[in-house]
């Protein structure tokens, strides 16, 4: 089976996890092309050097544009900074290579629409980087709404809070200003529980948003412990509209003390409903309102064997899967995708939508009123 060229744009938490997604993958899924790690990109020499040399890449570079470049390269993976995402997305697209980028698109939905756009023109292939989509558990909970195991659905609910930031004494960060991070809670945290309810229910239509920054001022260590100035929230919530006509409520906080990786939804149906943790990944919860109310309660089901991908892991139930190994059946769809063999989802143009709607947020918020999801 033929290769494919790699190249990778940072190494940080996130490009190591595309690395280890690349070097496991064919280990896991035995149909899919072997990825060939050609070459990596830190604006660090050194750290560029040691991970090339950790992360298994031929060559590395200090220069993104290297790696766009490459002749080796077919596809590359975009893990650098926010602010950098448009100007790389447009030069992959432009080289006629695969754009792989991670969430969220850019710092604005203008360079969101431009991303987009870029990728449209080129006519290239694009996958946006939302793993959590890949869980077994949520394409069991799909399945399930679709069966129609809980009735008509009536409402999607959901929460993502983490306590990242929830210290008011930790430091200013890049995290803080909006030339380099965009949003806050919304871009990092909210754009997965969007993605979560576009795959499970429909399109985000309507939003009615509301939100703050509870922290506005924090030390800044590059300049002598000073206040800086917090621009963009620590929680957002809205009421929301889906497509189809549902309705739902989604919230999210960065400040939230305890909550480590709580994306917590629920799918209410006319007869029953589907509640999921992100905490507790591998399990899945289903009450149904039917037979003897006295024997009536949540069923607590726990992913194995018969939940595919799960048994490409693992044959054994209860042994569960993680967040690296989520990445690693998105980066099998990619290089399926790659092939003409699946159809590659979420990509630009579906990304795009996750955007309009944290920025619709953000809008409604100001306005105080209903803002509808342009296209």
């Amino acid at each position: 089976m033929k290769q494919v060229g790699i190249g990778l744009i940072g190494t940080g938490f996130m490009g190591k996890c595309h690395a280890m997604a690349y070097g496991a993958v064919k280990a896991v899924f035995g149909d899919v092309p072997t990825p060939q790690l050609e070459i990596l990109c830190s604006i660090d020499a050194e750290n560029a050097r040691r991970s090339a040399e950790n992360f298994g890449f031929e060559r590395w570079t200090t220069d993104w544009r290297d790696v766009v470049n490459d002749p080796g390269v077919h596809i590359v993976s975009i893990t650098a900074p926010n602010s950098l995402h448009r100007e790389i997305t447009e030069a992959v697209a432009k080289a006629g290579k695969v754009v792989y980028c991670e969430k969220p698109l850019a710092l604005t939905l203008a360079d969101g629409i431009a991303m987009a756009q870029a990728v449209r023109e080129a006519g290239v292939a694009s996958l946006t980087g939302y793993n959590y989509l890949r869980n077994p558990a949520l394409a069991y909970a799909k399945k399930l709404i679709q069966d129609g195991a809980i009735g008509q659905v009536i409402q999607f609910r959901g929460i993502y809070d983490e306590d990242y930031m929830a210290d008011p004494d930790l430091a200013y960060t890049w995290r803080c200003r909006t030339e380099d991070a965009g949003t806050g809670a919304l871009g990092d945290l909210s754009v997965h529980l969007i993605s979560v309810a576009h795959y499970l229910i429909d399109e985000i239509v309507q939003v009615m948003g509301d939100i703050k920054t509870v922290h506005t001022q924090r030390p800044d260590p590059e300049n002598n412990g000073q206040p800086g100035t917090v621009e963009n929230e620590d929680q957002a919530n809205a009421l929301i509209r889906f497509r189809n006509g549902v309705h739902g409520v989604i919230g999210t906080s960065r400040v939230a003390w305890g909550r480590k990786s709580y994306m917590c939804w629920e799918v209410h149906g006319s007869t029953g409903m589907i509640a999921f943790d992100q905490e507790r990944m591998n399990e899945l919860r289903i009450y149904r309102n039917r037979g003897d109310v006295a024997d009536q309660g949540f069923k607590t089901i726990l992913t194995n064997t018969a939940h595919p991908p799960y048994g490409q892991f693992t044959p054994a139930p209860g042994h569960g899967l993680g967040f690296n190994d989520l990445k690693v059946i998105e980066v099998a769809h990619l290089l399926r995708g790659f092939e003409g063999r699946e159809t590659l989802y979420p990509n630009m143009d579906d990304a795009l939508h996750i955007e309009r709607v944290i920025h619709g947020i953000v809008s409604s918020s100001q306005q105080g009123a209903w803002l509808t999801i342009g296209d």
